[in-house]
């Protein structure tokens, strides 16, 4: 089949999603739509915002469909009337099986992780939180059970002890565009061939991200708070909230740590700082050392620079309140 013919719809949204989108496009493909969430206000004016897969698209000139409900009828006769051969869904939104099902070729999903570990919705996050050594990205044929379909390519890149979800991301967009496109060739030349996934062992899930997700509760061990800062840097950030000895409070985001294993001679939860270049937090094995930070109000900086104007005496961690 020419790819001409291969008549393709693309379901994504952020921008992880735009850069298969685009070796995809350059690489001659028919895409005949792109489906993407409908513009959502943003900042202070709360502007209606386009998702980066659409801002993509219009650039390119292509079809755009935005869909409130997958399963709008009218959505439904205007995804129908593609005749679409093969639709593909990188970071987008679980799909009906009225959707999934209706291409002839069916549809797949480009994943971040090497399943069947990491089924949900921030894979990325959760493999680096929990200190893993390896990750990857898995194309596979959607069915009902969320990221249960069949296998059809795996491609694995080691996690190290530097890199952060920053690092990790920007590697698996690009290794995840090449798999969409070795995917979409295997099934243009009839060549796909399809693994059930093998769930041998623990399976380690990847929910959705909230914000008591990402607080940093010292009462865990330094190289566990260290790997949650790392699986969180730089969006959304892992925090902890401060109170000064004048009772004000204060949101402190953190971006970059290190983790020392030593036995505490302070309370958990005790800022240690030697004034000028080094602050860390007492924790339960050892301390968790602030290297980059951000205070609420503030801009991102290193722990020698907030240094220069915090003093950090007589101020604690608040354990007792998540704020909403």
């Amino acid at each position: 089949m020419e790819k001409k013919d291969l008549r393709i719809v693309y379901m994504g949204t952020p921008e992880f999603a735009v850069e298969s989108l685009r070796v995809l496009v350059e690489g001659g493909y028919n895409i005949v739509a792109v489906v993407t969430m409908p513009d959502k206000p943003a900042g202070r004016g709360h502007k209606l915002q386009s998702s980066p897969v659409k801002q993509y698209a219009e650039e390119q000139g292509l079809r755009l469909l935005q869909p409130e409900r997958l399963k709008d009828e009218t959505f439904l006769s205007e995804l129908k009337a593609l005749h679409a051969d093969l639709q593909i869904v990188v970071a987008f939104r679980m799909l009906p099986e009225v959707v999934w099902a209706m291409p002839r070729y069916g549809t797949f999903n480009l994943h971040g992780s090497l399943l069947p570990q990491y089924r949900g919705a921030a894979p990325i996050n959760w493999a680096i939180i929990n200190g893993e050594t390896e990750t990857g990205v898995t194309t596979f044929f959607l069915q009902h059970e969320i990221d249960t379909g069949n296998i059809i390519f795996q491609e694995r890149t080691p996690i190290a002890p530097e890199d952060d979800l920053g690092t990790i991301y920007d590697r698996l967009m690009k290794m995840g565009a090449g798999l969409v496109l070795k995917t979409v060739e295997a099934i243009r030349s009839g060549e796909v061939k399809e693994t059930p996934q093998r769930e041998t062992g623990t399976l380690r899930l990847a929910p959705k991200i909230y914000k008591t997700t990402s607080r940093l509760d010292f009462n865990r061990n330094a190289e566990d708070l260290h790997n949650l800062v790392r699986g969180l840097s730089p969006y959304p950030a892992a925090w902890a909230e401060l109170e000064t000895s004048n009772g004000q409070r204060v949101v402190m985001k953190v971006y970059r740590t290190s983790a020392e294993k030593a036995e505490p001679t302070e309370p958990v939860g005790t800022l240690v700082s030697d004034g000028k270049k080094m602050l860390k937090v007492a924790c339960r094995d050892g301390y968790l050392h602030l290297e980059e930070v951000q205070m609420a109000g503030k801009k991102r900086m290193s722990v020698r620079d907030l240094l220069c104007g915090f003093h950090p005496e007589g101020v604690r961690i608040v354990t007792e309140k998540v704020i909403e």
